[in-house]
């Protein structure tokens, strides 16, 4: 069995035919929400499939109902290693607008040199550079004596829609996917030279309401003032949401939220983020929120609620003197640490019923519902995985929230019983799903080195 060092010597050797391949695959336009893409989905699965079958695994590509899935296994060198599930996506966003991509965005191209060279292209960084990292990672095991763990790869060509045909696929191949622990690429660094474990996601409730009133638009000069205005009742009720410092009042909201571990608060401390630019930034120069808490906090580690949408009576140009028979509003809800989704839901609701007149009534529609999830801080596979980026990177990796969600690891945990080890190299700055998407090939090169000693770490 060869040592780590042996390993990283071979990714170095192989670092300019690595870039090729990835060329390679980010040449093919998997387009996963577009139909005239379809056949170039397939395309991708099959060179991915073709790819891990030359490096030891066994792969195969398994339809679905939508795009097809890549499934693939590779055997350890030894016994007893752990086995570990990687996942990745495949399909990509749609280039448009494509007069700003500056040049053909499936013409892969570097742009800049030496340590700021970027890899240019659709899907760069999300997810096909990503993705690849851990594919070589792999590769260079192979040829050098094997690999430290068991491997399976779950490879997705639909994450850019939904993954409409995730769920039943997990239910139906639960017993082949299962292992000690998933890993997910699909997150990023803290910055260029300090990398991340994301180690919480926020969960995520949308809801939607009609509140209605009089049996039909009104003439607001006629019926204004003793007939009842469903926009202004919607407007009380989003005015009563937050108090004065910033907490959400609907009764329970909070229950179930919990401090950070000292551990982690005091990390998030002392890093280096600049709030005055992160609002400025933005145009703003007063942040908003609940008070004495840090803007990561609020980003990564507190509940939120908010309005998304609001539309009722006459919204054309000009103006319309109605009195409106109905108005609505859209609004999502970001969970922390063991709130219950189901009861959050129950509790909005009621909070609007409360603030209603009794010949007025409120109709809702649910868009989903989950909770939060969070890596055990006391994970060993967290631990070994600190490790490994330490020593790759020479800095302590942080240890980050992420205030959106990612749904494939809440069907992980859900479905197949398994944490998740999130471990991405991705930038802020990496414009996925925008024009001229990018990938630092630091964070190519690096990451495939980082998940080399992350699975050498997994496998002592």
């Amino acid at each position: 069995m060869a040592t780590i060092e042996t390993v990283l010597g071979k990714l170095d050797d192989n670092r300019h035919a690595a870039l090729e391949r990835l060329f390679a695959l980010l040449a093919i336009p998997s387009v996963s929400t577009d139909p005239a893409f379809k056949g170039e989905c397939r395309r991708a699965a099959d060179w991915l499939a073709d790819h891990l079958n030359g490096i030891g695994f066994e792969a195969s590509v398994r339809d679905t109902p939508g795009h097809p899935m890549v499934v693939a296994h590779a055997r350890a060198n030894r016994r007893d290693a752990p086995h570990v599930l990687f996942y990745g996506h495949y399909d990509v966003q749609p280039a448009d607008p494509l007069d700003l991509w500056q040049t053909d965005p499936f013409a892969p191209r570097l742009v800049g040199d030496g340590d700021a060279t970027q890899i240019v292209a659709r899907g760069a960084a999300d997810d096909k550079g990503q993705l690849m990292t851990f594919v070589e990672a792999c590769r260079a095991f192979h040829e050098t004596g094997g690999l430290p763990c068991n491997v399976t790869i779950l490879f997705e060509g639909e994450e850019e829609t939904g993954s409409p045909s995730l769920p039943a696929f997990l239910d139906a191949n639960r017993q082949e996917l299962a292992a000690d622990v998933a890993l997910v690429c699909d997150t990023g660094m803290w910055n260029k030279t300090t990398p991340a474990i994301t180690t919480m996601l926020r969960g995520l409730v949308l809801e939607e309401v009609t509140i209605h009133g009089p049996n039909r638009d009104l003439h607001s000069g006629m019926f204004g003032g003793p007939v009842v205005n469903p926009i202004h009742l919607l407007g009380r009720v989003i005015g009563d949401l937050h108090d004065e410092n910033g907490r959400v009042t609907i009764p329970g909201f909070y229950d179930g939220v919990e401090e950070l571990p000292e551990e982690i608060a005091e990390q998030w401390r002392s890093l280096s983020f600049d709030e005055r630019a992160f609002l400025a930034d933005l145009g703003l120069s007063e942040e908003a929120g609940e008070v004495d808490r840090s803007i990561l906090e609020k980003i990564w580690s507190r509940p939120t609620c908010d309005v998304n949408g609001i539309y009722g009576g006459y919204t054309a140009k000009g103006s319309k003197t109605v009195l409106p028979a109905e108005a609505s509003a859209k609004f999502s809800f970001r969970l922390v640490g063991k709130q219950d989704a189901t009861a959050i839901v129950a509790a909005f609701r009621d909070f609007v019923r409360a603030r209603l007149p009794a010949d007025c009534r409120a109709e809702f529609v649910s868009y989903g519902a989950s909770g939060a999830l969070q890596l055990p801080i006391a994970s060993e596979a967290l631990a070994r995985a600190r490790r490994a980026l330490a020593v790759e990177w020479e800095v302590e990796p942080v240890l980050a929230g992420c205030g959106g969600s990612i749904p494939i690891v809440g069907a992980f945990k859900r479905d197949l019983g398994m944490e998740s080890l999130m471990v991405g190299f991705g930038l802020d700055d990496d414009r996925i799903h925008s024009p001229n998407e990018k990938y630092e090939l630091s964070s190519f090169r690096k990451g495939a080195r980082s998940w080399a000693r992350i699975l050498d770490e997994l496998a002592k």
